[in-house]
């Protein structure tokens, strides 16, 4: 269905991430892979469970309007991890992604992606909550994860599809897809609401 009313328009998935990609491919619907590499600063004052939805629509106003074209739609998204309203963001070296995993242990946080969806002449954002809760993690077991998996593009230094997902989250509240950074249910429904609007 969503091939068939997406069939007018050239998609473009401005994102690097290769999970978005394979889950935007399981809609059986046409795109290209075009990331577009923004500043990705934003006002400290900005509640945290807005900010992943200013950076979604940041990446999707970072088109030129000679780049669309009246039948050109843009996806983008941005996920971000919190927890107790502090954002953890994708870590840099081993050191900080101990750092975060050791945060994450034991406890609940909130899992939150922005989604745009931009055209010619019309632009939606809106954004998804998950709630995840990790058991209590061993140095061991974090050490293992990171040297093994090697966290550093994901935000809040883990992957759900991962191993650590298997072992260490005890259940989610919300869309697990959404974890792994493209709510795809509610994109789903966004996406024939703006083809239609």
């Amino acid at each position: 269905m969503l091939k068939k009313i997406l069939q007018p328009y050239d998609v473009i998935l401005a994102s690097a991430s290769p999970r978005r990609t394979e889950l935007m491919k399981e809609f059986g619907v046409q795109f290209s892979v075009h990331p577009k590499h923004i500043d990705e600063s934003f006002d400290p004052e900005l509640p945290s469970q807005k900010v992943a939805e200013y950076l979604s629509e940041k990446k999707a106003r970072a088109f030129s309007g000679s780049e669309l074209h009246t039948n050109t739609m843009i996806i983008t998204a941005d996920t971000i991890v919190t927890i107790d309203d502090i954002i953890l963001g994708k870590p840099k070296n081993v050191e900080e992604a101990k750092n975060i995993l050791q945060q994450l242990s034991g406890r609940r946080h909130e899992v939150i992606t922005g989604v745009t969806i931009r055209t010619f002449n019309k632009l939606k954002t809106f954004s998804v909550v998950t709630i995840v809760f990790f058991k209590e993690l061993s140095d061991a077991e974090i050490d293992y994860y990171i040297e093994n998996f090697q966290p550093f593009d994901k935000a809040g230094a883990y992957g759900i599809q991962e191993w650590i997902g298997h072992a260490a989250i005890e259940k989610i509240e919300g869309s697990y897809f959404n974890v792994m950074g493209l709510p795809t249910h509610r994109l789903y429904e966004e996406l024939i609401s703006f083809a239609k609007a």
